[in-house]
């Protein structure tokens, strides 16, 4: 494997985790009572997690291929800027949107 597609491997695995905590964040400001708040702060990322583990992750139960991965990975990343952007952080939001957009366009790329 060449350097930048393992920067990028290491990059792609935090915005993962930032994915998680995006949607948790999400959760547990959304403008329901605590108990449901809680609720949602763990609900959603072990949601996203599941799907991640079912269909991306690159040991995927469901074989979705390389480009099944990338453009599904792409979604959840997508959906964690929005949450973010929704949430009253639309810079943090486009910064994580633009990241993830690049890391997912150079693992599209054949590899040599």
């Amino acid at each position: 494997m060449s350097l930048l597609r393992n920067i990028n491997l290491g990059i792609r695995f935090l915005l993962e985790l930032s994915a998680l905590a995006a949607f948790g964040y999400w959760g547990f400001t959304a403008r329901a009572q605590i108990g449901w708040r809680v609720f949602l702060a763990f609900v959603l990322p072990l949601g996203v997690a599941v799907v991640w583990g079912l269909f991306i992750s690159p040991k995927a139960r469901i074989s979705t291929g390389r480009h099944g991965q990338v453009w599904l990975g792409l979604v959840i990343f997508l959906l964690a800027a929005f949450a973010l952007a929704r949430r009253g952080h639309p810079s943090a939001a486009l910064a994580f949107a633009l990241i993830s957009a690049i890391s997912s366009l150079l693992l599209y790329l054949p590899t040599r």
